[in-house]
């Protein structure tokens, strides 16, 4: 056996317990190092930190004791620009004097809507007439939809603070009285026809069909005559509108009417919102008592001054040159004393006037603090939903006695207690062998064609027991939308309508408010399901365009210019709700703001609209509720810019600035843009970027259409509801 090989390579040198502790030191030198290096270096950002911070602190704190210095001077200045607020109110209120002068000196035989006592008259005139023909009384209906429309305004349209207590209850009262006599006036109508169906009969079926078309109220109407057990489905001429009746009817002394009331006369009338009695009384009775105090002032005076000038000229009677010149100047300091008090007087007037006009915005933008009262399941809450395309009467009748000939003379037997309803089903059914007698009866109804459904509308029935609408007792519902068809079975027949979430376009996913021209903007509201285009010149407001999933929709609307408040109503009962209501918030996840912050915004966004254009921005969004974020930008051309340079502005109420981030930064900050400073109204936050042209449309904006954008953006309120 060889010897052994040695081992490769060289053995590991073992590191002695002096080495290792001197490595460890030095390891532990080196953290120590390190440590201080990383604390000095902290201690310099942190010092460098705090003296940025300092730096903006100062900087903010010069800015705000700067914005508080000027702070009088601004609010001045905007108090001048928001005297626009109170001289439209008082033009509307001179309109609405003329109107009911025009009214007055027209002698047309139709009352004033505000006279209860001319009221009072006219229907106790109408309900003495008797037998007028359906064709008569659709007639007269339109006088009557004229009034009720015209007292529903005057609730809508006269400032809150105006409106006594006995005149909301005096215009409700007349509005229900009108509602009635008029659906009873159709009721008799429908009688004096019925008594002819035999007269009327189609010569194929031998049963009476008869359709009366207006543009208010359409009348389907049919007469069992022949009771042919076979002939159960009704389908009236030129329309696939009509029913299926049972056997038991098809075999009854019956008539099925149809009157679709393109309005809604059923549902309760909508609460007339007044601001609390004690903000009003306050508001008025102090700037009352400033009238009063500098009336007794001035008049004190001029009373002193005449009496003073009186006791001269007693004094220096024998001067008769000297009287004279005197006296002309007693009645010159006089007069300049009169107009003087009179300046004032107005000043104080126009302020009571901006005050309530202030209280009627502010409460447009108020939230209820209580939900409605709790429904059941199957009642319907109109604060969530909406009535569209009007109320469908259906009703059976018993068929009156039919007219005679008998020598050249008609006779007919009418009857004392007049139309009379046929109980279906009957009360009692011990008589009727089969279980199923008496099933549900198939409608098939017509969507009016000025109304647009966002989603399949939904059919209720009214109970006029409970005074609601109910979804329970109808089964089987279908809805064909291009042939705007619904189809239905009713258990039980009585006034029908459809109905939509009043909320389906809330909230609403970008707005934008634009100059056309002058005194003329336009107002973008894009929602899920539609983007409506709104033109505002002046005191009218104009459709400009619906898109519906982009394709263009024609309405009625479009091209007719209306006052806010008329326009509005009309827009509503279109199906194109984007106006929310004091309980909206209840039904819609919404970004609430404080009503005060808001309010401000929009006069102060309407006083600038005419050169000005204004945007949603995402970041409202994530600032509190006591401020505003929106996009601005100067805009004095009819074209839209394609690539727009707009700037952040956040708004509290009393002060306003230009934020540094911008629409497509990743993260919210409150910090100030470079080179900018506060201002306490937006006015003087744009006009410090804006041009001298652009400031000059401003100041030079006609004050009914900056009321008018106003309106239209407290009604919106796009900043709490987008």
């Amino acid at each position: 056996m060889g010897p052994k090989a040695k081992k490769s390579g060289s053995k590991k040198k073992k590191i002695t317990k002096a080495e290792r502790l001197k490595l460890l030191q030095e390891e532990e030198e080196r953290r120590l190092k390190e440590e201080e290096e990383a604390r000095l270096k902290y201690e310099k950002e942190e010092k460098e930190r705090l003296e940025i911070q300092r730096i903006e602190k100062e900087k903010w704190n010069r800015l705000e004791a700067k914005d508080l210095e000027r702070r009088n001077e601004e609010l001045e200045e905007l108090y001048l620009l928001e005297r626009c607020f109170p001289e439209a109110e008082k033009l509307k209120q001179e309109t609405r004097l003329l109107s009911r002068w025009k009214h007055y000196i027209q002698c047309d035989g139709s009352p004033d809507p505000s006279v209860a006592q001319e009221m009072n008259t006219f229907i106790s005139l109408w309900k003495e007439k008797t037998n007028e023909t359906f064709e008569e009384v659709i007639e007269k209906s339109k006088v009557v939809l004229n009034l009720i429309e015209k007292l529903k305004f005057i609730l809508l349209e006269t400032p809150p603070c105006d409106l006594q207590d006995k005149n909301i209850i005096q215009y409700q009262e007349s509005i229900l009285q009108l509602q009635e006599l008029l659906h009873l006036k159709f009721n008799v109508a429908t009688e004096i026809l019925l008594r002819q169906a035999s007269t009327l009969a189609d010569l194929d079926s031998g049963n009476m069909e008869k359709v009366i078309k207006d543009e208010n109220v359409t009348l389907y109407v049919w007469a069992n005559l022949k009771k042919n057990p076979r002939h159960r489905s009704v389908r009236f001429s030129e329309t696939q509108i009509g029913f299926e009746i049972p056997r038991i009817l098809a075999t009854s002394d019956i008539a099925v009417r149809l009157l679709h009331t393109h309005y809604d006369h059923v549902s309760a009338l909508h609460p007339v919102s007044t601001p609390s009695k004690e903000h009003t009384s306050t508001v008025t009775e102090l700037v009352k008592d400033d009238i009063e105090n500098v009336e007794k002032a001035i008049g004190k005076e001029v009373e002193e001054e005449s009496k003073q000038q009186e006791k001269r000229s007693y004094l220096i009677q024998e001067e008769e040159i000297k009287v004279e010149e005197e006296q002309d100047d007693i009645e010159v300091k006089t007069s300049s004393a009169e107009e003087e008090s009179e300046a004032i007087k107005c000043e104080l007037e126009m302020k009571i006037l901006s005050e309530t006009v202030s209280a009627a915005q502010l409460l447009l933008v108020e939230n209820s603090s209580e939900k409605p009262d709790f429904f059941e399941n199957d009642v319907v809450d109109l604060c969530q939903f909406t009535t569209l395309g009007g109320v469908y009467h259906l009703d059976i009748l018993e068929l009156p006695p039919q007219c005679k000939p008998v020598k050249g003379w008609m006779i007919v037997e009418i009857l004392k207690e007049g139309l009379q309803k046929y109980t279906y089903p009957p009360e009692t059914t011990e008589d009727f062998e089969t279980e199923n007698a008496f099933p549900p009866i198939e409608v098939t109804l017509e969507v009016h064609e000025n109304v647009i459904f966002f989603e399949d509308p939904v059919v209720v029935r009214w109970d006029a027991e409970g005074q609601h609408w109910r979804t329970d007792g109808i089964s089987n519902v279908s809805y064909k939308p291009n042939e705007r068809l619904v189809t239905f079975s009713l258990d039980t027949f009585g006034p029908v309508t459809l109905i939509q979430d009043a909320h389906i376009n809330m909230p609403y996913q970008s707005w934008e408010l634009r100059p056309l021209d002058v005194n003329k903007v336009l107002l973008t509201v894009t929602t899920v399901f539609t983007e409506i285009q709104i033109q505002i010149k002046e005191n009218l407001c104009m459709l400009s365009s619906v898109k519906l999933k982009d394709k263009k929709h024609i309405s009625v609307l479009e091209g007719t210019w209306m006052t806010p408040i008329p326009f509005i109503i009309a827009l509503k009962e279109a199906g194109l709700n984007i106006f929310p209501t004091r309980h909206s918030h209840f039904y819609v996840v919404i970004n609430n703001k404080v009503p005060l912050v808001e309010v401000k915004a929009y006069r102060q966004m309407a006083l600038l609209s005419s050169a000005f254009a204004f945007g949603w921005s995402k970041w409202n969004l994530l600032c509190n509720s006591t401020k505003v974020v929106f996009k601005v930008r100067e805009h004095l051309t009819e074209e839209r810019t394609e690539n727009p340079n707009w700037a952040l502005l956040m708004f509290s109420g009393d002060r306003a600035q230009r934020l540094k981030i911008k629409e497509e930064s990743e993260a919210f900050s409150e910090a100030l843009k470079e080179e900018t400073e506060f201002h306490s109204t937006l006015y003087h936050m744009v006009r410090d970027f804006a041009s001298k042209e652009a400031m000059e449309k401003v100041r030079s904006s006609n004050c009914q259409f900056v009321s008018s954008v106003c309106h239209m953006l407290l009604s919106t309120r796009l900043l709490s509801y987008s």
